[in-house]
């Protein structure tokens, strides 16, 4: 079998192990208790807004005191560790991948949501596919360009790779039709809706899929590794 036919048969090995999964499901400890939050069913027949959270129009902003200004001509993403097929995308190279507009909410760990986001990237599914996540890869890492000041400890997140590929976890670079603001982690940043903000990584620069979970930033400092808003899921316990 030749590299290239090697390659195929894992990645149609790769498409059907996705298929035995079950994106959107919650975190284990949480299974046969029934979510909570106020208003109407979202598209996800959850509450649509979870507990302790209050809707607001504007965008707050929050980070680690580290804003970086990312050149879109060296602007570079990584993708590795636990997969078949390690690739880096330049940004013309990542604009150049199949790009989705998605609609969807905002719910920041420090109480306020902000609703019906419009929003255009490439879907996490989309990376995950080209990679090929080997079949011990069970979760995921994302690294930022922001660091804690006055360290080199980079802004991290960790989450099983189960929720990396809801269909609504997107690589953005545009926002209520134009570019992702710096402040907001422009020129790329990625979304997790259906968790709480912070497990996705603003200014991102590195995805590596990992067959052991590696806590991020917020989770070792005593933030919630699994990161449920309908069930407050905000600290570690």
């Amino acid at each position: 079998m030749s590299p290239e036919d090697d390659l195929v048969a894992k990645r149609l090995a790769y498409v059907e192990r996705m298929k035995r999964l079950k994106p959107g499901t919650v975190d284990v400890r949480f299974a046969g208790r029934a979510p909570t939050g106020s208003g109407p069913p979202n598209r996800h027949g959850m509450p649509q807004v979870p507990p302790g959270q209050r809707v607001v129009r504007n965008w707050p902003v929050l980070d680690l005191g580290d804003v970086p200004e990312v050149d879109l001509a060296t602007w570079r993403l990584e993708v590795g560790g636990a997969c078949e097929a390690p690739f880096s995308l330049t940004w013309s190279e990542f604009l150049a991948l199949p790009q989705v507009d998605d609609v969807s909410d905002f719910h920041c760990v420090t109480t306020w949501s902000r609703l019906d986001n419009r929003w255009r990237g490439v879907a996490f599914r989309t990376l995950a596919e080209r990679a090929l996540p080997k079949p011990e890869a069970r979760f995921v890492l994302c690294t930022g360009h922001d660091h804690l000041p006055g360290t080199r400890i980079p802004y991290t997140t960790n989450l099983p790779l189960e929720r990396a590929l809801d269909p609504d976890v997107l690589l953005v670079h545009t926002w209520e039709g134009a570019p992702l603001p710096i402040e907001h982690g422009g020129p790329c940043r990625m979304i997790t809706p259906r968790l709480y903000a912070w497990k996705g990584a603003k200014w991102i620069r590195r995805i590596d899929f990992l067959e052991h979970d590696q806590p991020g930033f917020w989770e070792v400092r005593g933030y919630s590794n699994s990161a449920e808003p309908w069930f407050d899921d905000r600290y570690a316990r």
